[in-house]
């Protein structure tokens, strides 16, 4: 699993067994599999029913939910957030939207984690003969929508050739939130 390293460096930023928003979790293997595995419960969103599906019958003693992550709202806080593979098949735009839906889940302290592009604009390519699009913002623009929304950055590697050549993000949520959603740092 090439994603390891990247995964193991999330998990270090959690307390033992806390619990971990999958965003886009798909069928649930290989992020939610490995967290599962690790002892961290996991509740996995994804917009697929199908997928969804497959994730419950895998891994039944965890959450799935079948929903729109742009609309997420689950009344509850998260240790960790992964979006892998899954953040970036949103416009621009929208993944600019994004940001408050993960503060809105992040526990102070929270880790986040997300893959995207290396630079602003989208691109459709293709996979198992299928159009796939992908989009991205530039890392300037990540980093203080990151800013804005209470996290700090651990690190950012671009195009990581020990992982696929992905882009990956590493943050933390800052300070402790009061009364109304803002973080004190």
């Amino acid at each position: 699993m090439f994603e390891k390293a990247w995964l193991d460096r999330f998990l270090q930023l959690i307390p033992a067994g806390g619990p971990v928003l999958d965003v886009g979790c798909g069928a649930g293997l290989p992020i939610a599999g490995y967290f599962t595995g690790q002892g961290f419960g996991v509740v996995g969103v994804d917009s697929s029913g199908p997928l969804i599906e497959l994730a419950r019958s895998r891994f039944p003693q965890q959450a799935w939910i079948v929903a729109d992550m742009q609309r997420l709202d689950l009344g509850r806080k998260f240790a960790g957030i992964i979006a892998w593979d899954s953040f970036f098949h949103l416009t621009p735009e929208d993944q600019e939207a994004m940001f408050p839906v993960f503060a809105r889940h992040a526990a102070p302290g929270a880790a986040l984690m997300f893959t995207s592009g290396s630079q602003r604009g989208s691109v459709v390519g293709e996979f198992e003969g299928e159009p796939l699009y992908h989009g991205s913002l530039d890392p300037a623009e990540y980093r203080t929508l990151l800013d804005r929304s209470g996290f700090g950055v651990v690190d950012y590697v671009e195009s990581d050739p020990a992982c696929g050549e992905q882009t990956i993000w590493l943050a933390r949520r800052l300070g402790e939130e009061k009364p109304g959603g803002a973080v004190l740092e």
